[in-house]
């Protein structure tokens, strides 16, 4: 027998399980080390597990560390999170729900565009911006001046019902500044971004090394029950363990879409990482299109035909003044029964008003909630002869801006409709737990390391010391 096989018999005799300790520590000890497979002091396979090991130690106390530094900042957004769910249903509901916008006597028709923004610009001063109405015949049409005001109109009367539910949308106004600037106001609002920026990022952080640590050292089917599934009776460490483990296992990779997406919206650099990884030039500053529908560009000083001041600022309309969206929108309706068969099957339909007489209108048409860029469409239509100026879909988009526009509603969910915003409100949920938890956990870990500590630093001491027992007599 040569002198390698000879090894590997000695080998094989040092793993018998019935040899006594003694003999198979001097059979294994007569073994070269590089014929020792099992010999866990020094091979190939212990040094490669050794080196994941430490890579695990060094992964877990980064992640225990930024959950420290970044646990109240995103305990805040998740909170805010999980209120804001609903937020687009919620403030649609309050604004409407008291507001009559169906005909005032069967067969009833809804009045002309142009008649319709006529009749509510002699009721309220201002320039519109946009009109809405929805294929639901009982819905107000909504009239907006910008983004911080908006009115909804009896469609068949012209009547002004009202400008929505202020209370509901103060709240939600509330609630979203502490969630994008920590309830920051003003000048203070871009360091309110910058940390809230700055610990979303943290928190993809948390997510992607928490589905790695996730994985146990032993991958026994007890050890994996124990990360997979919530366990009754469980109390203290074991209990915040469990809730940990499962709840990051089960929300990952949502709560990865729903994070990353806010990275995205937070950073230009991310925002312009989507483009180039889909092989595009990302776009100028203040160009981003939300994509398949976008508000159409406005032309004219103030953005469509709004009267100036003597310093050319847009200034209020005064009452009986003849304004100027009569001749803007003259024969749109026509125009806007175009745009409702272009696209069967749409829930709502907005026409930009146009900064001039000559300009092409634009619609946007979309089949959605107003959440799904997938759903939507825009229609540009030439005033004179009513032909199409441009048709552009969401599938008529580059890859880069339809990509970037998913990732901007894959945040809130509504990409996916109610069944998205509800997985991204029970994900937001869950991020609140992961906090406790983790926070828990790590408390628990620092005491139980004060605690080894002053038993150590105590047990000299106590050695030193004679022990003495005492005893009292019965007085």
């Amino acid at each position: 027998m040569t002198s390698r096989g000879w090894r590997r018999a000695l080998d094989a005799v040092a793993r018998a399980p019935y040899l006594p300790p003694t003999l198979r520590t001097i059979l294994k000890l007569n073994t070269p080390r590089a014929t020792r497979p099992l010999d866990r002091a020094g091979s190939r396979y212990d040094q490669s597990n050794n080196a994941m090991r430490r890579f695990r130690d060094v992964l877990f106390w980064a992640h225990l560390i930024t959950g420290l530094f970044v646990g109240i900042v995103v305990l805040i957004m998740s909170v805010t999170g999980v209120l804001l769910t609903y937020q687009r249903q919620i403030t649609a509901w309050a604004d409407v729900r008291r507001l009559d916008g169906g005909p005032p006597a069967p067969g009833a028709e809804k009045l002309p565009v142009d008649v319709l923004l006529a009749r509510v610009m002699e009721a309220e001063a201002g320039q519109p911006a946009s009109i809405k109405w929805h294929d639901d015949p009982n819905r107000p049409v909504e009239v907006a001046y910008g983004r911080g005001r908006t009115l909804y109109v009896n469609g068949y009367t012209g009547e002004v019902l009202g400008s929505g539910n202020a209370a509901v949308r103060a709240f939600f106004q509330k609630v979203v500044s502490w969630h994008r600037w920590l309830g920051a106001e003003g000048e203070h609002r871009a360091l309110g971004r910058a940390i809230t920026g700055a610990c979303n990022l943290g928190f993809l952080f948390l997510v992607l090394s928490g589905l790695y640590l996730w994985i146990p050292r032993n991958r026994t089917r007890k050890a994996l029950r124990n990360v997979m599934v919530f366990r009754r009776g469980l109390s203290g460490k074991a209990r915040d363990f469990n809730w940990h483990n499962v709840i990051g296992l089960w929300s990952a990779v949502p709560l990865a879409i729903v994070v990353a997406s806010g990275v995205v919206i937070s950073y230009p650099w991310a925002s312009n990482l989507v483009y180039r990884l889909a092989g595009e030039e990302p776009p100028a500053a203040g160009t981003r299109g939300g994509g398949g529908g976008g508000a159409a560009p406005r032309s004219g000083p103030n953005g469509g035909g709004a009267a100036t001041g003597p310093r050319g600022e847009a200034r209020p309309l005064e009452r009986g003044e003849q304004p100027p969206v009569a001749v803007l929108l003259a024969g749109v309706d026509a125009l806007a029964e175009r745009a409702e068969s272009r696209l069967p099957g749409w829930r709502s339909i907005t026409l930009q008003i146009p900064g001039s007489a000559t300009d092409p209108v634009a619609f946007t048409i979309d089949q959605g909630d107003g959440g799904q860029p997938q759903k939507r469409a825009q229609l540009v239509l030439d005033r004179e002869t009513g032909e199409e100026v441009r048709w552009e879909t969401f599938a008529d988009n580059s890859p880069g801006r339809r990509a970037r526009s998913i990732l901007r509603f894959a945040h809130t969910g509504e990409v996916a409709g109610l069944l998205g915003q509800t997985i991204a409100g029970l994900v937001s949920a869950g991020a609140v737990v992961l906090v406790w938890t983790g926070v828990a956990l790590a408390w628990r870990r620092l005491m139980a390391w004060l605690g080894r500590r002053s038993r150590g630093a105590g047990a000299p001491a106590q050695l030193a010391q004679p022990s003495v027992v005492a005893s009292r007599s019965p007085t």
